[in-house]
């Protein structure tokens, strides 16, 4: 279904935290060219995923903020609450890309947040 700037649609945003084996720059390169191809190439992603979009952390400071804690941040978009769990409860998901997440990233340092977007600007 194409995405439509007035229906309110569903964001999950995985705060992501890079395998402690990579540096940045090959958790991104494998974020970018092999999970994006595996994740997209799944059936049920196909079918519910509305808008999927990679973003990753850049060295930048900020006086007066802490140092960054998360490498990078997967942002999905869906039309509803429910198909989130179709994805990311869909067999094929389970079977094809959650082994190959635990292979770039620190599974139990990431964080969630699911949401609906209020634009301001």
């Amino acid at each position: 279904m194409p995405h439509k700037q007035n229906r309110k649609m569903v964001k999950f945003s995985i705060f992501l935290r890079k395998h402690p084996s990579m540096n940045q720059e090959e958790f991104a390169h494998y974020h970018k060219t092999i999970h994006a191809k595996l994740f997209t190439s799944v059936d049920v992603v196909k079918q519910h995923v509305v808008k999927y979009v990679q973003c990753h952390a850049i060295p930048v400071s900020i006086p007066g903020f802490p140092e960054m804690y998360y490498d990078g941040i997967t942002e999905i978009w869906f039309n509803d609450e429910a198909s989130i769990a179709k994805v990311f409860g869909a067999e094929e998901y389970l079977q094809l890309v959650r082994p190959d997440e635990e292979k770039f990233i620190a599974m139990n340092e990431c964080g969630f947040l699911i949401t609906k977007e209020h634009p301001v600007i």
